[in-house]
């Protein structure tokens, strides 16, 4: 009993381990021209599925033509999911003009 509670509560943990963050990118016009950079977060609860405040990455670029999206899940975002075990979990909107 032991052992297999043993090796059930490893593979839990490895799988644990082995989930990874994910990372959307995209690029409107040309993409970035002058390097300058703007964050916001993103706030989800209940592992995603409710949405709280959401960054809009068209006022991120203000009057800008040409800009790059990037939205991921950082290591504090994911230090913070863990912590609050999923209740809040944050993700980050970076826009480089």
């Amino acid at each position: 009993m032991n052992k297999k509670f043993f090796q059930l509560a490893c593979v839990a943990c490895i799988c644990m381990c082995l989930t990874s963050c994910y990372t959307y990118t995209f690029t409107v016009g040309d993409g970035p021209q002058s390097g300058a950079t703007v964050q916001a977060k993103n706030h989800y609860f209940v592992y995603g599925l409710a949405q709280g405040k959401q960054s809009d990455h068209k006022e991120m670029a203000g009057n800008a033509e040409n800009y790059g999206v990037t939205i991921k899940h950082t290591f504090i975002d994911g230090l913070i999911n863990s912590l609050t075990f999923g209740i809040y979990t944050p993700t980050t909107t970076i826009v480089q003009k």
